[in-house]
């Protein structure tokens, strides 16, 4: 099958129509996308757009070839006008199945969402996953028994977690080209977007873009350890849940713990756990390396900063004397241990740690000893890792990929 993207963008396109965000004013050139829309083999229309017609003809297509149009999503902006000779759009109901005259066979998937999916198999046997905006697969989207989707155009950005669900299901594998439609301005373009999309292993196309399902396509290649610094409330920990919230089964393991007594601590740890997917398990410990040693799903551990105020307890490193007597010795063996075992692990890890060197200088010794061992940690762990960000202000900066 071959797939021309008409548009890619939200249903009000983008820019956004009299929107001044600073996306939306990047949003120019070949960086502005119009509704998303796909031309099936010519035959087959996808939801139908203002301006289709003129949208295929810059990609050097004509409609008039086009069997059958079916609409995933109602259209709230101005009336669509019909170009001369294309059938009316209708929708399959859901879980009906209709043949087209060019060949294809169009399911209609349910949606958990208002809208309809639509799994698209060609003559060619080449298998189409198309969603609609804010939409992700009620169920496991009929694959029953079925080979994973050759393309998967969806809301990657907007339904992160139906990604999730499909990868789950056996419905997006290892080969599947998955790319990102109805794009919309929550994240700017360029470099950002395509950062964002690689850690979901997506990718995006401009428009009129034409694909060709089931032929080999570089999937954006996933690094294996990540880690991710930054300062006190600079969003660390949103940019690490971030790379995984299309995975499922991540295992957040939380290294601070709990503190009896202390309510503030208790609300933060209660504000990261209602945002992070209802499908990760969270273990608490500070024992990373047997973690990092065993098989199983993608790990996020935050944060190391938490793992070493726990080893230099342990090593009794705040005391001057311990320190010098053995205390330095013990903190050298425990950190080694956890670097090594980052460099062998063949699970998918993200790391998070407080990037403290360029603050204050501590008043005290130990708390000097404690901002100089975690800077060498995080250099440690860095080297071990084919991917760093250091995060400011909410915005993430590539040092390493």
């Amino acid at each position: 099958m071959e797939l021309t993207l008409l548009g890619t963008g939200t249903p009000e396109g983008l820019p956004r129509p009299g929107c001044p965000c600073a996306a939306c004013a990047a949003c120019v050139g070949t960086r502005s996308r119009a509704a998303t829309a796909v031309l099936v083999d010519g035959a087959l229309l996808l939801d139908l757009t203002p301006g289709a017609a003129l949208a295929g003809a810059r990609a050097g297509h004509s409609l008039t070839g086009v069997r059958q149009v079916l609409l995933t999503h109602p259209h709230d902006g101005p009336a669509v006008e019909l170009p001369p000779g294309l059938p009316t759009a209708g929708r399959v109901p859901d879980g009906q199945e209709l043949s087209v005259i060019s060949g294809h066979r169009v399911r209609a998937a349910a949606m958990d969402a208002p809208g309809t999916g639509y799994e698209v198999t060609g003559p060619d046997g080449g298998r189409l996953l198309y969603l609609p905006p804010g939409g992700a697969p009620a169920g496991t989207a009929g694959q029953n028994g079925q080979r994973p989707y050759d393309t998967v155009l969806a809301d990657v950005l907007g339904r992160p977690e139906g990604l999730a669900r499909l990868r789950a299901s056996g419905a997006v594998g290892p080969a599947t080209d998955v790319i990102a439609v109805h794009l919309d301005h929550d994240v700017p373009p360029g470099r950002e977007l395509e950062r964002r999309l690689a850690a979901a292993g997506a990718r995006a196309v401009p428009d009129g873009t034409t694909v060709l399902v089931g032929a080999y396509d570089a999937v954006p290649d996933l690094p294996r350890r990540t880690l991710v610094l930054g300062g006190a409330r600079s969003g660390k920990s949103v940019e690490a849940e971030r790379r995984l919230e299309s995975f499922p089964e991540v295992v957040y393991v939380a290294t601070g713990g709990t503190r009896d007594g202390d309510a503030e601590w208790a609300r933060r740890v209660g504000l990261h756990r209602e945002r992070r997917p209802a499908t990760w398990r969270t273990v608490e410990t500070c024992e990373l390396v047997p973690l990092l040693a065993d098989d199983g799903p993608a790990l996020l551990i935050d944060c190391l900063a938490l793992w070493l105020t726990d080893a230099m307890d342990r090593a009794g490193a705040w005391d001057d004397d311990v320190w010098a007597e053995r205390g330095r010795e013990e903190l050298e063996e425990r950190a080694a241990a956890l670097v090594a075992a980052v460099r062998t692990t063949r699970r998918q890890v993200v790391l998070v740690s407080n990037e403290v060197g360029s603050g204050v200088v501590p008043a005290t010794a130990s708390g000097r000893r404690f901002r100089d061992e975690l800077g060498r940690l995080n250099a440690r762990v860095a080297g071990e890792c084919e991917h760093v960000l250091l995060v400011v202000a909410g915005q993430a900066v590539v040092l390493k990929e």
